[in-house]
């Protein structure tokens, strides 16, 4: 958690330097002239705790959520409208004052009130441009769920930008001292100049201007604000993050079967009743966190198989949790046809709501937890490979609860998308298509624009990591890219051995036809398992469709064209 923390507040410093910044300045700027403790700090104060509550709430999801933030957006506008309009005509700010002056002696605590309700509306308004670090808050918040735990790492951004602010505005305060001492007509020209300000910071963000234009520049250009977070991110890599805390709570429970008690969470289970601490008494339990789109899962399973299969008889028990990552592996019938695809036999537990992942204080997909007889986690393994230490861990477990395990270790070779990672390492990221967590590297021209069906024009020539949407009209919704007319198209410049795409058919499920080329030509012997040599193939469900697998790590220029409408494209993952 300090990590993350720290991450936010850097990430929120940062926000100083993007553009979606801009809608927010007049307000802080409007009184840079009066004390900054009594007015600018406990301004930036109520933008951090508006804005921390706001974006807690966001990352639930609920279509209340999204009501009740709207509802609190145009209240916030009008509120900053009327201190615009009073900046701009003492009259009518003498008029609003009226009844706070016949309080009497609460005058001055309802003037120091002010700056604070300004912050709060600030902060309902303020949308900044969704970066890697703030892409990262809301994914880590969702999967946590509602709690002080997910609110902190918001404030920590807030802060980091309000803490931004603050310098900004003590320097803008200097300024606006010295044309007051300069000269009465030089304070009026500044006092009416800031209700303009305000008022056109008003008209912007209720004419979408903070998340249609501002988000698109940040977006589209790959700015420096955007490479600053991915090279902190890139710094902090999941090995050097905190151990969970959940892990170390289940370490030290007195209680032995608090990791199996977090089973009663399971929303729904595939292939076995209901399991709990009594069903898996004097079992070796290994847990699998996955969720069926993520690559790093699936090519754990010929091992999962293998494992479950070998030492069936000995007394172990794999165990799968599958918690989503996108919306669509939230459906039962989704998962179930998965599970079925992929040969899975062993128990499945849905966990949609994150009760287990939090209760396991899981990060990670995949994730292996290995549960003793006795019920206590004795080690985790995080992230793919290792097979050789997590199965001799497994027979250790076995032996010391007196079970004759199979001596030997197990080799299996997975197919498609189960097959092993390349021996060389793949220089490309994921890349995600929804905007909330799209982040540099998009390089259609024009940018990106978010919730708005938009044709877009040809891509252009793509450097290494960059991609761009043309043709369409496509939709870039939060978590996905929506394609509502036919050949709409994607290109993208990877270093990879292979390329997989997250993507499904329309929303009424019937399949759709696309074709992929590689450097402008098919792809011949470099094709993946979900499409044949000259690039054709077809999406069927809501899945990971390996397009690309080549004999070594290189980079080419991907391309994939939607010959049906309604494709919906989630991200690029590579191997």
């Amino acid at each position: 958690m300090p990590t993350l923390l720290l991450l936010a507040y850097l990430g929120g410093l940062l926000t100083l330097m993007s553009p979606c910044i801009l809608p927010v300045l007049p307000f802080v700027f409007a009184r840079a002239g009066r004390p900054f403790r009594a007015h600018g700090l406990p301004l930036l104060a109520g933008m951090v705790l508006a804005f921390g509550a706001a974006a807690s709430l966001a990352a639930l999801g609920g279509s209340w959520v999204a009501s009740l933030h709207q509802g609190g957006r145009q209240l916030a506008l009008g509120l900053l409208a009327l201190f615009g309009l009073a900046l701009l005509w003492p009259r009518l700010a003498s008029w609003l004052g009226q009844p706070f002056a016949a309080l009497g002696a609460r005058l001055e605590a309802a003037a120091n009130a002010a700056p604070l309700l300004l912050g709060l509306a600030t902060g309902l308004l303020w949308a900044p441009c969704a970066g890697p670090i703030l892409g990262l808050l809301l994914g880590g918040a969702a999967l946590q769920g509602a709690s002080l735990g997910s609110a902190l790492p918001f404030l920590a951004y807030a802060a980091g930008a309000a803490s931004a602010l603050a310098l900004a505005r003590l320097l803008g305060g200097r300024l606006s001292a010295r044309l007051t001492r300069a000269s009465l007509r030089a304070s009026e020209v500044l006092r009416r100049t800031s209700g303009l300000a305000v008022l056109a910071g008003v008209a912007a963000i209720a004419a979408g201007l903070d998340t249609g234009v501002l988000a698109r520049l940040s977006l589209g250009s790959g700015g420096s604000a955007v490479a600053l977070e991915q090279a902190l991110l890139d710094r902090l890599t999941p090995s050097r993050l905190d151990e969970p805390a959940g892990l170390v709570a289940m370490r030290n429970a007195d209680n032995a079967t608090a990791p199996l008690a977090a089973l009663a969470g399971a929303s729904g289970w595939l292939n076995s009743p209901p399991l709990g601490p009594q069903q898996l008494r004097g079992k070796v339990v290994l847990v699998d966190f996955w969720t069926y789109s993520c690559i790093n899962c699936l090519r754990t399973l010929p091992h999962l198989r293998a494992w479950a299969e070998k030492y069936r008889e000995a007394g172990l028990l794999v165990l799968g949790v599958h918690t989503p990552e996108f919306a669509f592996e939230q459906r039962e019938a989704n998962v179930a046809r998965a599970v079925r695809d992929l040969g899975i036999d062993f128990p499945v537990a849905l966990d949609n709501n994150y009760a287990i992942w939090r209760a396991f204080g899981n990060r990670y997909w995949p994730a292996f937890y290995f549960v003793d007889a006795q019920g206590r986690i004795r080690h985790h393994q995080f992230g793919e490979g290792g097979y050789e230490a997590a199965e001799r861990m497994l027979q250790q477990l076995l032996a010391e609860a007196g079970r004759a395990a199979p001596a030997g270790l197990v080799r299996p070779q997975g197919q498609g998308t189960q097959a092993a990672a390349g021996a060389g390492p793949a220089l490309s990221g994921e890349v995600y298509l929804g905007h909330a967590r799209a982040a540099g590297g998009f390089a259609t021209p024009g940018g990106l624009w978010p919730d708005q069906d938009r044709p877009y024009p040809a891509a252009p020539a793509l450097r290494l990591h960059q991609w761009a949407l043309s043709g369409g009209p496509w939709r870039v919704e939060a978590e996905r890219a929506l394609l509502r007319g036919p050949n709409g198209r994607i290109a993208l410049r990877f270093h990879a051995r292979d390329l997989h795409l997250v993507l499904g058919p329309g929303e009424d499920g019937r399949p759709l036809r696309f074709r992929v080329r590689l450097d402008g030509r098919p792809p011949g012997p470099d094709h993946g398992s979900d499409i044949d040599a000259q690039g054709l193939g077809r999406a069927d469900a809501q899945r990971l469709y390996q397009l690309v697998r080549q004999g070594n790590s290189r980079e080419r220029l991907f391309e994939i064209e939607f010959l049906d409408p309604g494709a919906q494209v989630y991200a690029f993952t590579f191997g």
